[in-house]
């Protein structure tokens, strides 16, 4: 990527939405209001390790973000 702070967004609003879903029925009432009611037992074995791939990717980008800051920028 061309700018780090585009991982680190991308990690923090990926962690956002999925940690929103995972904690409020948000993604539960949806999933009734269009008949999809069934699929709400599953909703954990997707939304946990997308919690936790998400996260990582912010404490990556984290822990990538000085180190771009020392290189000096490609010519």
């Amino acid at each position: 990527m061309k700018r780090p702070d585009k991982l680190l967004r991308l990690g923090v609003i990926g962690t956002l939405v999925v940690a929103l879903c995972c904690f409020t029925p948000a993604l539960v009432v949806l999933l009734g209001a269009v008949g999809l009611a069934a699929l709400t037992g599953y909703l954990d074995l997707v939304l946990l390790p997308a919690l936790a791939g998400f996260i990582t990717l912010t404490l990556y980008a984290l822990r990538r973000r000085p180190q771009s800051a020392r290189r000096p920028p490609p010519e």
